[in-house]
């Protein structure tokens, strides 16, 4: 991996002392399909001069030094590891996109974009079109408890309600699964990293299969393996979002604060098999 120093000092033949500052500086936590379909929306609705740099390619990145040395106007911030690595700038507006975190904890002003979790209402409506009025939710407070607060507000305007048990741990997971046996129609499934592991999902799913209740996802991936529905998120509209926040951000002037927006457009996906098991209506 390429040094900090030679990524400064790259990026100083690009951009000479005497050129206007970029407007935007792409942080890209890695090379992925998904980031790349994700700029690829994100650069059709924002045509801003930028630089674009990926974290995985160097042994180590000051991001605060390349903000001095760079000048932008904004940071964008693409996955988890380039929001992290952007904490600490207070400079310029961060905009970030496909970052679970994002919706997870608080953001200071400055600091904000599209998360990467269909809002809760979303899932509360598709919850009362399936007919479940009892939610079981597993989750982990300092994961999903800012996401799960927003929910809980929101239940009683679609006559559901929500049975939650933290895990802290994920070793945990099945005596919390235990307590959840006869007192809910529907598992709610979050991206939540203590809840949602490989050993884990085997259990939610048979708990699922074993109690006759749906399990509802964030991703189609685990409809093969058993999950009723979810509800994906569109990367490249998720990059279109962004870059219009970024360009409406832009001509605003860098005093704005930086909301934080849902995704405006997600996908249901249906398992019709185990709909049709459970004698559940497709939504």
């Amino acid at each position: 991996m390429r040094s900090l120093y030679l990524c400064i000092l790259l990026l100083s033949l690009v951009l000479p002392e005497a050129a206007p500052a970029t407007e935007l500086l792409i942080l890209q936590s890695s090379r992925s399909l998904v980031y790349a379909e994700a700029l690829r929306g994100f650069r059709a609705a924002a045509r801003s001069s930028e630089q674009p740099l990926v974290l995985s390619d160097y042994a180590e990145v000051d991001v605060q030094r390349l903000v001095r040395e760079v000048r932008p106007r904004m940071v964008i911030a693409v996955g988890d590891k380039a929001l992290t690595a952007c904490r600490k700038i207070r400079e310029v507006p961060v905009v970030s996109m496909l970052s679970l975190s994002l919706s997870q904890k608080p953001q200071s002003d400055h600091v904000g974009g599209v998360t990467m979790v269909a809002a809760p209402g979303r899932y509360l409506e598709l919850f009362a079109q399936l007919g479940a009025k009892r939610i079981g939710v597993l989750y982990d407070p300092k994961v999903s408890g800012l996401y799960l607060k927003r929910a809980a507000a929101e239940a009683d305007d679609h006559d559901v309600s929500l049975t939650t048990e933290p895990v802290r741990h994920s070793r945990d997971l099945q005596g919390k699964l235990e307590k959840l046996k006869g007192e809910v129609d529907l598992l709610w499934l979050l991206p939540d990293s203590t809840v949602v592991t490989t050993v884990n999902m085997e259990a939610l799913l048979l708990f699922s299969m074993t109690q006759g209740i749906p399990a509802v996802t964030f991703t189609g991936q685990y409809l093969k393996n058993g999950a009723a529905a979810s509800l994906d998120i569109d990367p490249y509209d998720i990059g279109v979002q962004t870059g219009e926040l970024a360009l409406s951000l832009l001509r605003s002037g860098p005093d704005q604060k930086v909301p934080v927006l849902d995704p405006r457009r997600v996908r249901l996906q249906v398992n019709d098999s185990v709909l049709r098991k459970l004698r559940l209506r497709t939504p």
